[in-house]
């Protein structure tokens, strides 16, 4: 009886149609077609060396058929979904990017001209407006964090310029990150191809839960593996948009690399999780004190599991909110109230130097799988570096040794160990002795490669 009543509610759960849903949610569903003005010279054309006998041939033949440098107008496809009676369209920002105009066709058949209101690449987001006298019809979007992988849902849109399609399938993961800083996707079997992108991804509540972005495919179509990004991402960048014109994401002002189990060991601490602090420039950070070497446990009151999770948590809190982050440094937590800035002002924004020091040493000297040199004037001119640089440079490293394994390679800077400045082979040798007297196995080293650093644990127990 009881696998009867099992099967009985299976079967409600499986729709035995779409056709409500796609009835209810398609007229807010557009296409878009954009179109834009290019050089001609910027498409495909036959490759001939300089000198060739057929030089002369192609070029003729090029002018004859008209394609010399005039420019020409191309166009492109995408999808889109409405959100506002009053016409505000949301689409992918790579559907509308570059364009001259941008028309949106409607379910109706009805065209009509949108303008760019914002956009985010970050996020792959934008936001259009078109103008019209009577409401449009439009959908809402619903909260992608309740959806949970084997839940229904239906994507909507203009696969390889077909016009309106319509494809079903499952949640297939959550939380996948491609390429960027914000990704927050969900992953669907629904069929998505090229024209899909921009699109809207429903639940069985005709609620938008992902926007469609991207596919994985060897050969351009789908293979169901597609990617739409999250609502509750997209819902925080539209509202910024609709409202600014541009993202205002908060910004805390420091270089950061996940803990590692080595890295955990090398401090000390009980688990690994956090941000690990690699550097901090002028900003919202080192205004509040905030060190290299300290590791993020919590940012106003949440948990930092990772720096995917601190970015993201950062980029969500409202510019100029004053913020309680819980640090722990040198065995201890220590509560710092930050007050955040804007990401966009500080994108550019680039790192102070390390302070100098003594970099009066012997010539070079070998430890820890690395042949170590401190920095003088000639080295610091071969690596390009700031006159108040300070550190060893790496010179060489042994292929079998941990340090190679873990990414280090001639040329890198490193400018502490154990969380304190080294100047000279003295003070690294110094460094080392302590974490042996302190019974640890592994030292922590800060390596800066082009000016960007990074934490790296090395192990020193096989190191007498």
């Amino acid at each position: 009886m009881a696998l009867v009543i099992a099967q009985a509610l299976s079967a409600q759960a499986r729709p035995d149609s779409f056709a409500d849903l796609a009835d209810k949610v398609s007229a807010a569903v557009v296409n878009i077609t954009t179109s834009t003005v290019v050089a001609q010279g910027t498409g495909p054309s036959p490759i001939v060396p300089e000198g060739s006998p057929f030089e002369d041939f192609f070029r003729e033949f090029r002018d004859r058929s008209g394609q010399g440098d005039r420019p020409r107008r191309t166009s492109a496809l995408g999808s889109g979904f409405v959100i506002s009676e009053d016409g505000f369209v949301v689409t992918n920002n790579h559907v509308i990017e570059s364009a001259d105009e941008i028309i949106i066709e409607f379910f109706s058949g009805e065209e009509l001209p949108a303008e760019v209101i914002g956009t985010d690449p970050k996020t792959d987001i934008a936001l259009l407006k078109v103008e019209t006298d009577t409401a449009l019809p439009f959908v809402s979007f619903g909260d992608s964090d309740t959806a949970r992988v084997g839940d229904w849902v239906m994507a909507m849109g203009n696969p390889l310029g077909q016009g309106f399609s319509v494809s079903a399938g499952i949640v297939s993961a959550r939380n996948r990150a491609l390429s960027g800083t914000y990704d927050d996707y969900i992953q669907t079997d629904a069929a998505i191809n090229r024209g899909n992108s921009g699109g809207p991804l429903f639940n069985m509540d005709a609620q938008v839960i992902g926007v469609n972005t991207a596919i994985l495919s060897p050969n351009g179509g789908s293979i169901g593996i597609g990617f739409s990004m999250a609502s509750n991402v997209v819902t925080r960048v539209v509202d910024q948009l609709k409202q600014y014109g541009e993202t205002r994401r908060g910004w805390l002002g420091v270089r950061i690399q996940d803990v590692t189990d080595d890295v955990a060991e090398a401090m000390e601490l009980d688990e690994v999780r956090g941000a690990l602090v690699t550097d901090v420039p002028e900003g919202p950070a080192a205004e509040a004190g905030m060190k290299a070497g300290d590791v993020i446990l919590s940012f106003d009151g949440k948990a930092v599991e990772d720096t995917r999770s601190l970015v993201r948590q950062v980029g969500n809190t409202e510019v100029g909110k004053t913020v309680r982050v819980m640090v722990f440094r040198q065995g201890k937590t220590q509560n710092l109230k930050v007050t955040l800035g804007r990401r966009e002002v500080a994108e550019g924004a680039v790192p102070v130097a390390q302070p100098g020091g003594d970099a009066d040493e012997p010539s070079s000297t070998e430890m820890l799988g690395l042949t170590l040199s401190p920095l003088d004037d000639e080295l610091r001119g071969q690596l390009e570096l700031d006159d108040d640089a300070a550190g060893l440079v790496v010179t060489d490293v042994d292929n079998l040794s941990d340090a190679f394994e873990k990414g280090v390679r001639a040329g890198d800077l490193i400018t502490e160990a154990g969380q304190q400045k080294v100047t000279s082979i003295t003070d690294l040798e110094d460094r080392i002795a302590d974490s042996r007297e302190a019974g640890r196995t592994s030292i922590l080293l800060l390596v800066r490669r082009a000016g960007e650093p990074r934490f790296v644990a090395l192990p020193i127990d096989s190191d007498e």
